[in-house]
């Protein structure tokens, strides 16, 4: 079985503020996230050419122990929870595909593939993937509001990446009400986008298929909402940055990584058995 849902992410901002926007976030994302011998390792990060679509290639290693549920490591002993994440970005299409290569039982049965696409409206395309009409319709649509706070998990809250409070400096944007998205519509000028995120689910483990399956898509959803909170939140430390700017930080970033992984305590989010 494979479980595909369709998150849909609308944010007050342009799809070429967003592209400097994500990077600069997933850069400052990764360091929150890292620490006492777990967290990212950049292995590489390349412009690509293939095919006739080009853009920038990542691929990434997430050493996970203390961060999944006790289910997982039922079928990911200690030592084996390293998942490879390698990321077409050809902007504004990006493509990312997620596997457990160190489990030779697992190769063929797990992967988790992201295709997004982002576009200038509010999130009213259908299939913007093209999908074949009779998969789209087993996909569930999921709309997610970065500015509800009954989206974030309670552990997860923090005041400052909360764009119903938060007001730019730089853009003026924010705080974002209870119906922001409407007063965006109505006001022309003012930038508007939405991340369409396919997500595609493979697990094949006979007895754990369902529970795996849904336990990682609750987990993207939760990583979408933060994520997409904090690039808002800290739009006055990326507006007005290019992209020669951020393939700079993303170096430093890189080797900073690779220093705090080997230090300090575990850093960031942890997954919960629900």
């Amino acid at each position: 079985m494979v479980l595909i849902k369709e998150f849909r992410v609308v944010l007050p901002c342009s799809v070429e503020e967003y592209q400097v926007g994500q990077l600069y976030s997933v850069a400052e994302a990764s360091k929150n996230e890292t620490g006492g011998g777990e967290g990212i390792e950049v292995l590489k990060n390349e412009p690509y050419e293939k095919d006739g679509e080009k853009g920038q290639y990542t691929h990434k290693i997430y050493h996970l122990k203390s961060k999944v549920p006790g289910f997982v490591k039922m079928f990911a002993p200690e030592g084996s929870l390293v998942f490879h994440e390698k990321a077409w970005n050809a902007y504004p299409y990006c493509r990312t595909i997620v596997t457990h290569d160190t489990n030779e039982y697992m190769k063929e049965d797990f992967f988790i593939k992201i295709e997004t696409w982002h576009k200038p409206d509010l999130g009213t395309q259908e299939n913007v993937h093209s999908l074949d009409p009779n998969i789209w319709k087993t996909v569930e649509v999921v709309q997610i509001d970065i500015a509800d706070r009954t989206q974030v998990e309670p552990a997860d809250y923090k005041a400052e990446e909360d764009p119903a409070i938060f007001q730019s400096v730089k853009t003026k944007r924010g705080p974002l009400g209870p119906n922001w998205k409407k007063e965006l519509a109505n006001t022309e000028n003012c930038p508007r986008m939405c991340a369409y995120k396919l997500v595609t689910i493979k697990f094949r483990w006979w007895g754990l298929q369902n529970k795996v399956e849904h336990f990682i898509q609750k987990q993207e959803k939760r990583i979408f909402t933060n994520f997409h909170r904090q690039l808002f939140c800290w739009i006055d430390k990326w507006i007005g940055l290019t992209m020669e700017d951020i393939r700079r930080m993303e170096d430093e970033t890189q080797k900073e990584l690779e220093a705090i992984r080997k230090k300090g305590t575990v850093r960031g989010t942890s997954a919960a058995d629900s």
